[in-house]
């Protein structure tokens, strides 16, 4: 499930003629270095849901074959992550599926970090699974961290008026069951990962390579400076 329906009001004014997820860094659109890395892995089908200047990311997206795309269609309504998960439930199926934010990407470690996290997943103990990454090393980051890690990878949401040393990188895996019985149309997705951390059942894998947000204008030339560097 592909998160490209936002308004992108922090990327003003380049969104205001341009959706989010077509902004290029480093020469490709967002949504793109984010589909490469699906395809890269094996990922057969994405669904991408679209609101804000759909028009133009459906143009963007016909043309790609790898992995296929399927358009979940929330022009009429925005339905926030949570809320459009669950419009497009009868196109996930029943089993757990990735999730991915199109506002950031990472430059690859010497393993696919998408394979790592597959790896790592175990539905008998976990509801979710995030891909985390370093505050510290991270591009663009501008907020104090999300979350804490044990060694054995479970994830402590961060406490108020403290620094986490871990932010969520856009990526993850999580069980359809956990929409199912939402009653509500439109909700967030953040406090399902909050529910499933003060369970115990919300497990995060350390990003292995760097991690690049690009959530307001400024960052897109940090996150190309990034890029030209580990190009030397």
């Amino acid at each position: 499930m592909v998160f490209a329906a936002g308004l992108g009001l922090r990327m003003r004014p380049i969104t205001e003629k341009i959706p989010k997820p077509l902004i290029k860094v480093g020469g490709k659109a967002l949504i793109d270095h984010c589909l490469d890395r699906f395809a890269e892995a094996g990922v057969e089908r994405a669904i991408v849901n679209v609101h804000y200047l759909a028009d133009q990311i459906e143009a963007h997206l016909a043309g790609r074959r790898r992995p296929e795309i399927i358009i979940s269609d929330e022009r009429d309504r925005l339905l926030d992550q949570g809320g459009g998960i669950k419009k497009a439930l009868k196109l996930i199926g029943d089993e757990p599926f990735f999730l991915c934010n199109t506002d950031a990407f990472w430059l690859e470690g010497p393993r696919s970090n998408l394979e790592r996290l597959v790896d790592a997943w175990d539905p008998e103990r976990m509801d979710v699974a995030l891909l985390v990454a370093a505050t510290v090393s991270a591009v663009g980051v501008d907020w104090p961290g999300d979350f804490s890690m044990s060694a054995d990878g479970i994830v402590v949401q961060r406490k108020e008026r403290e620094v986490a040393p871990y932010v969520y990188a856009g990526i993850g895996i999580i069980k359809p069951e956990l929409f199912k019985n939402e009653p509500r149309e439109i909700f967030r997705l953040a406090p399902l990962f909050f529910d499933a951390a003060a369970k115990g059942r919300l497990t995060g894998v350390r990003l292995d390579g760097t991690w690049l947000h690009v959530g307001y204008p400024d960052a897109i030339a940090e996150a190309e400076r990034a890029i030209d560097r580990s190009t030397l």
